[in-house]
């Protein structure tokens, strides 16, 4: 049996049309109800979780959609999360992907099966080719694209925006939607490419990058031509909506190289 830890966003509820699961529920979590029986659960009692899991016979967890880092009660620590949270605070200090890594470590350290989205629905990654249009501003993707990889190894973000030659954005902890209105504000009508793409060395199985139809929607606002994503390694958060809305403004979307 598997079970969904749920964020925010709409890959949880994606992940339930493919089959039944239990879902997880955090105070964040925004999933459909009526999909699968939630299990209440708090970050603070993790020994609680993993107990309930084990009950249910749970083999596997796939994490789903947004979280952010939890304003933590220690008075509500169960003893198991109390005994983590050495190993949990050393890696905060070293960024998202450490964290992600060690909350990984633990869940696998109790038996579970840590597995990715795309492993549940592997038709929300996108094989290299043209998804709508064509590619476009090649040049400028490449130099997006180099910029990613050079910032990787320091955990800073997943997406790139360049324009004749120039680097107009970075995406930081603040997300797409943040960097792509700064993009529309400092630089309108570029013409440019925002590259979305995972970081060096990133587990996939945890916050991989995802586009849906209203990236597609923020990037024609900011007056770009086209975006490039990592062959197999983004998701699409609704492949006919996104491409609905490429033909609706006119945005170029590819996967590749």
């Amino acid at each position: 049996m598997r079970a969904i830890l749920a964020g925010a966003g709409a890959l949880p509820g994606l992940l339930l049309e493919a089959e039944m699961a239990y879902v997880v529920q955090f105070k964040d979590s925004v999933i459909d109800r009526h999909k699968a029986p939630p299990i209440k659960a708090r970050f603070e009692q993790l020994g609680k979780l993993f107990d309930e899991l084990r009950a249910k016979d749970v083999r596997e967890v796939c994490l789903a959609g947004a979280m952010g880092r939890p304003a933590l009660d220690p008075v509500a620590f169960d003893p198991f999360t109390a005994s983590k949270m050495p190993l949990l605070m050393k890696a905060m200090g070293q960024g998202d992907d450490a964290l992600l890594r060690a909350v990984i470590a633990v869940i696998e350290a109790e038996g579970f099966a840590v597995i990715a989205a795309q492993d549940i629905r592997p038709d929300l990654v996108a094989p290299a080719g043209v998804i709508a249009g064509e590619p476009v501003a090649v040049e400028d993707a490449a130099r997006a694209r180099a910029v990613l990889e050079a910032l990787g190894p320091l955990d800073v973000g997943q997406g790139a925006v360049a324009a004749r030659g120039q680097v107009l954005g970075i995406e930081t902890l603040q997300g797409t939607q943040a960097m792509l209105e700064f993009v529309a504000r400092t630089a309108p009508g570029s013409g440019g490419v925002f590259v979305k793409r995972p970081k060096a060395g990133q587990d996939l199985r945890v916050d991989m990058p995802a586009i849906g139809p209203q990236t597609i929607r923020q990037a024609a606002d900011a007056g770009l031509a086209g975006i490039e994503i990592a062959p197999n390694a983004v998701l699409m958060l609704d492949r006919a909506a996104i491409k609905a809305a490429c033909a609706e403004t006119g945005v170029h979307l590819w996967a590749g190289p």
